[in-house]
């Protein structure tokens, strides 16, 4: 069997479990590569629907283009779309952008603090009416139990500690060190009530996984990612003010295999545009333990 088939069989069986063992099932979509591809493949694990809620956390600050590209999907595809923010940081200007605290401090109130709230149901969510087109304030909305997200172990340090079926706690913290053993493609899925869970159908795909399933699948991903003339394009996709685009002149899915395969980016880190990254010194890790993505 090809790579890719196994990498594909396998994410639809880990979609498939998560299913059939959490209620209360959501999956992270922040329209980046990862998170897409983990969409098509969701779609295909139940033949063309997708069963749960797609989830996405709007900072106020994601590049336009972005935004017009989820919804735009949502529809087509008949997606039930749900966002949620942390409206109290974005009005009273808590942000990087508005120049009041620290890129990581920005994530943490407009990503963790609002991803949180928004999976419990403490702060308001809106979800996508489709005959409207629009969204609305979705009325007494429960807690997630689980919760597919698109990270992959090879992106960044703190993600290569994930298990495929990772559990949190009540409050969607993280102890890394308490993560169940996963041998031989069998995977723990009973966990003690009140356990949020986290589930990773991409954790061991890579990059040139993702990107050569994408051509070979002909899955159509935001603009950002190709070179539209400037000699640039996005690798890794977040805010606007934070992230940056790398030189490149890959304007198709297999120009940028073509990209990979030279090792034009082997020593430089998938996410070096993000500029919260750099900032980092073991701050990045801490937001993921307190529920980051």
């Amino acid at each position: 069997m090809k790579h890719l088939d196994k990498l594909e069989n396998r994410s639809v069986h880990i979609l498939r479990e998560a299913y059939s063992e959490f209620e209360q099932l959501g999956m992270l979509w922040s329209i980046g590569k990862d998170s897409t591809v983990m969409l098509w493949l969701a779609r295909k694990a139940f033949f063309g629907h997708v069963p749960f809620p797609l989830i996405h956390v709007d900072t106020n600050f994601k590049i336009p283009e972005m935004i017009e590209y989820r919804d735009k999907l949502a529809l087509k595809w008949g997606l039930d779309m749900v966002y949620g923010q942390n409206a109290k940081a974005l009005e009273s200007k808590q942000t990087f952008p508005d120049g009041n605290t620290s890129r990581l401090n920005c994530c943490r109130n407009l990503k963790t603090l609002a991803l949180k709230n928004t999976l419990n149901g403490n702060w308001p969510r809106y979800r996508l009416n489709h005959e409207k087109g629009e969204y609305e304030v979705e009325e007494k909305p429960e807690s997630f139990t689980g919760v597919i997200v698109g990270v992959r172990a090879d992106e960044e340090g703190s993600r290569s500690k994930e298990r495929y079926f990772s559990p949190r706690n009540r409050s969607n913290d993280w102890a890394v060190a308490n993560q169940p053993p996963e041998f031989w493609d069998q995977y723990k899925t009973d966990f003690a009530p009140g356990t949020h869970v986290r589930i990773h159908p991409l954790l061991d795909w890579t990059e040139l996984d993702i990107w050569e399933y994408i051509a070979r699948e002909k899955i159509a991903m935001v603009s950002l990612y190709y070179n539209r003339g400037k000699g640039t394009r996005y690798r890794s996709l977040g805010c606007y003010p934070c992230t940056n685009p790398v030189e490149s002149e890959a304007k198709t899915n297999e120009e940028i295999v073509a990209e990979l395969k030279t090792g034009k980016f082997s020593n430089i880190a998938e996410r070096s545009g993000r500029e919260q990254d750099k900032e980092d010194g073991g701050g990045l890790e801490q937001l993921r333990r307190d529920g980051y993505m």
